[in-house]
């Protein structure tokens, strides 16, 4: 089972998408409803200093695992955030969706205590809007892609005097990140793959825009396949999905028996972001083998989506065939 990231305020990977999920999806969102983003006292705040920050030692490039020393002396009281590498890309915006790899140690004791690095993938998560720490939505908010930052977090920024005991963390201890800014999403990306021939006329074609819009799905007016269909509308260059992963998606989803919509991404405003264990089998085995940054069209014969247990209250129908457009924007 892949470490969690202790980085967070509350747990990843909620399942924000309608009608797909399961009881466990369900009880998880409900547990985290009362984020710091929307609890009635407002999330701690710090001013902002250049430093004491330790020596890298080793890995300074970005996108290199780096090594850091401990701190030197006393910590500052303040939010300490340099600037080590100062990226050309876009700027992160307060409610993005980033991704980042990054290391957290502990000031006194170089005791490193995370690391996205060794799990081989960046974490992505929304970021300025209270689901991590105080000090990466203070600090983290306004730079840009490509730049590596690192941080020292007095503890009112990190987990304040309670500490966080599963990471050796403590109430009084100053945290160290090293956070390489890879990507930023929101609600009007779109994946940017080769577009591929949509040539079976038996199946549904999906539109090929890629400026954050809904793409259209036509659905013909032929029987629906009996199969699982799976297939590539745009073709990314990325990492290739594996069953075990958590993505983060746009997506929109009509019924193949009227071609009406029944759930979108684009019209809530929010990204999807899931784990494929907790969306419906016809997802889970058609994301499965592709590629990030690929919009892919899945077809979900009943058996393999909601069969005679469709969601209360949606207009999906028993035994409902259903077609998603589905934006495979990162593995989160």
């Amino acid at each position: 089972m892949r470490r969690r990231s202790l980085l967070l305020a509350v747990p990843a990977g909620l399942l924000t998408l309608a009608g797909c999920g399961d009881d466990k999806a369900d009880k998880a969102k409900s547990k985290t409803s009362d984020s710091p983003s929307n609890s009635p006292s407002a999330p701690p705040t710090a001013k902002i200093v250049d430093g004491p920050l330790p020596e890298i030692t080793k890995g300074t490039k970005f996108g290199e695992k780096p090594t850091v020393a401990k701190g030197p002396g006393k910590a500052s009281s303040d939010l300490a955030v340099k600037t080590l590498i100062e990226g050309k890309g876009k700027e992160v915006v307060k409610g993005d969706y980033l991704q980042a790899n990054y290391l957290g140690q502990i000031w006194a004791t170089a005791k490193v205590f995370d690391n996205s690095y060794d799990r081989g993938n960046p974490t992505v998560f929304p970021i300025g809007v209270g689901q991590v720490i105080p000090g990466w939505d203070q600090a983290l908010v306004g730079k840009k892609i490509d730049s590596r930052v690192e941080l020292a977090i007095p503890p009112k920024m990190g987990y304040g005097e309670e500490g966080n005991k599963q990471a050796g963390i403590k109430g009084s201890d100053t945290l160290v990140f090293v956070v390489d800014i890879v990507d930023t999403f929101n609600a009007k990306s779109s994946a940017k793959g080769k577009e591929v021939a949509q040539s079976n006329k038996d199946l549904p074609k999906v539109g090929t825009n890629t400026d954050g819009k809904a793409p259209s799905i036509d659905v013909p007016k032929t029987d629906a396949p009996k199969k699982l269909v799976a297939s590539y509308v745009l073709e990314g260059d990325g990492d290739v999905v594996k069953e075990t992963d958590s993505l983060l998606c746009q997506y929109k989803g009509v019924l193949w028996a009227d071609g009406k919509e029944f759930d979108s991404s684009y019209k809530s405003g929010q990204l999807a972001q899931f784990q494929l264990a907790q969306v419906v089998k016809g997802w889970a085995q058609g994301l499965t083998g592709k590629k990030v940054g690929s919009r892919v069209l899945i077809v979900i014969p009943p058996e393999l989506g909601y069969g005679d247990q469709p969601p209360q209250g949606s207009s999906i129908k028993k035994d409902s065939t259903l077609v998603f457009s589905v934006d495979i924007l990162a593995k989160a």
